[in-house]
């Protein structure tokens, strides 16, 4: 993600969580289907990431709707809340993370699925790749706050 969109990145950054909020709802759909004997303690963790993930993509639908509405003007209070929620975001996808790292290795269903590892470690990386852009945006924030105290 580049970050030159000026009054445009609150939007920007919104929309990749929006995106990688949603892919990440999906892969646990994924791994169920692909998986068809993974334990039940997985198959229920999953189905509780399903739910959760899909409450953090709708929170995110609606900070857009709520920074579209404002056009060009992003009052600074609605700015640190959009950092605040791509925080949450970041956090909550290296606790996805975890539980697809603990899935890949604890599970004798995945041990014995050459496919469904070569999927895992996918999903790992592109989750991998959002906290990586999102933890670079934490970082640029937090810099131009200090610059600008």
């Amino acid at each position: 993600m580049q970050f030159y969109y000026g009054i445009q990145m609150p939007l920007r950054i919104l929309d990749e969580a929006e995106f990688w909020k949603h892919q990440e709802e999906e892969h646990t759909v994924v791994i169920r289907e692909l998986v068809s004997n993974l334990e039940q303690t997985f198959v229920d963790a999953l189905k509780q990431w399903e739910t959760a993930l899909g409450q953090t993509h709708q929170q995110i639908i609606r900070f857009i709707e709520s920074v579209v509405r404002l056009g060009e003007y992003v009052p600074n209070e609605l700015y640190h809340q959009v950092i605040q929620l791509v925080s949450f975001c970041l956090q909550q996808s290296q606790s996805f993370i975890q539980l697809c790292e603990q899935i890949k290795t604890q599970s004798s269903a995945v041990s014995q699925n050459p496919t469904a590892k070569v999927v895992i470690n996918h999903i790992i990386r592109e989750s991998e790749y959002f906290t990586g852009i999102s933890q670079a945006l934490l970082s640029s924030s937090a810099s131009s706050n200090d610059s600008s105290q």
